[in-house]
């Protein structure tokens, strides 16, 4: 009897010690995973990591809208940071009249929309050319185009605004319009080299196609190779109308002196009243709150468009190789 009891101790001992190993091995499995991406260990450091970056971009964000709805009685209160007791619209009302909104809005948005769509038009013929046909200095070309890409823009821009000044552009649109329409202007060198990895990837059965059919460069690009590059043209749309929206360095430059601007000056010029006023003792204890408004003023717009074009805008950076 006492073998048996003894057997069946140790058999008992020996069911418990799998047991206990094979709930331990079950653990290691789900902490660490078969692979080391496939835990839940792994996850949740990459969760970590970036919830910690993306708060570090949306903090700005959130005092911003914090600010621009709070009251005097808010604003003073040392305690309230983060969530006002109460909330207050009048900011952006008092800031939409600073910056003469409806306006600067609409010249903002003629003035992005133009010169991406030129920027499109010419960056993609200019891509295409270096990718798919040959011309004489075609590498010497290719490296003007990079060079253009590296070299500061402070280099440039005082022969540009003497250039600019002789044909009496000065105060108008045009120094930021027509250089768009040869394939300049802001980051139109990163626009062509993006069209130009994109139709690399691209079969040369294509060309062959359409040569058979006689179609000339000219057709075969407007009628074949431009509306295949719909994702490279949703990347550079995107990134030419963001840029040109928040653009303040060229504008600032060739329009200081006109009446009419985008919103980027306005919000220059009002933030110069307001430490003007600052420094005479007229400023109000809503100077934080209207500048906080008239700045999700200016970035709602692109807010909006994000919102819709994002997953358009992620497709378009995979396919056109801009990743790589």
């Amino acid at each position: 009897m006492k073998i048996v009891e003894r057997g069946n101790e140790l058999a008992t001992r020996l069911y418990g010690d799998r047991k206990l190993r094979g709930n331990l091995e079950l653990l290691r499995y789900r902490v660490l995973g078969a692979e080391i991406d496939k835990g839940l260990l792994f996850k949740a450091v990459v969760y970590f990591i970036l919830i910690n970056v993306a708060f570090i971009y949306i903090k700005p964000i959130l005092y911003m809208v914090t600010t621009m709805v709070k009251d005097a009685k808010n604003i003073l209160d040392p305690s309230v940071i983060w969530v006002p007791r109460s909330l207050y619209w009048g900011h952006l009302q008092e800031a939409s009249e600073m910056l003469n909104y409806g306006r600067s809005f609409l010249i903002s948005v003629s003035l992005a929309s133009s010169v991406a769509v030129l920027q499109v038009v010419s960056c993609a013929i200019a891509g295409y050319a270096f990718a798919r046909l040959d011309f004489p200095f075609k590498k010497l070309w290719g490296a003007l185009l990079l060079f253009t890409f590296i070299m500061p823009p402070q280099i440039t821009i005082l022969p540009s605004i003497m250039l600019f000044k002789s044909f009496g552009w000065l105060n108008t649109f045009l120094p930021m319009v027509v250089p768009a329409l040869f394939g300049h202007g802001l980051k139109g060198a990163l626009f062509v080299i993006i069209y130009r990895s994109f139709y690399s990837t691209l079969p040369k059965e294509l060309d062959e196609a359409a040569r058979m059919d006689g179609a000339g460069p000219f057709r075969m690009f407007f009628r074949v190779m431009f509306p295949i590059a719909r994702s490279a043209t949703v990347v550079v749309v995107l990134f030419s109308f963001v840029w040109n929206w928040n653009d303040f360095y060229f504008p600032s430059l060739y329009m200081f002196t006109a009446e009419n601007v985008p919103l980027s000056i306005t919000l220059a010029r009002m933030a110069g009243e307001m430490k003007l006023a600052e420094g005479a003792g007229e400023i109000t204890v809503y100077a934080e709150a209207i500048k906080m408004a008239a700045s999700f003023l200016i970035i709602m717009p692109l807010l909006v468009v994000y919102l819709f074009a994002q997953r358009w805008f992620i497709e378009g950076v995979e396919r056109s190789g801009l990743v790589e």
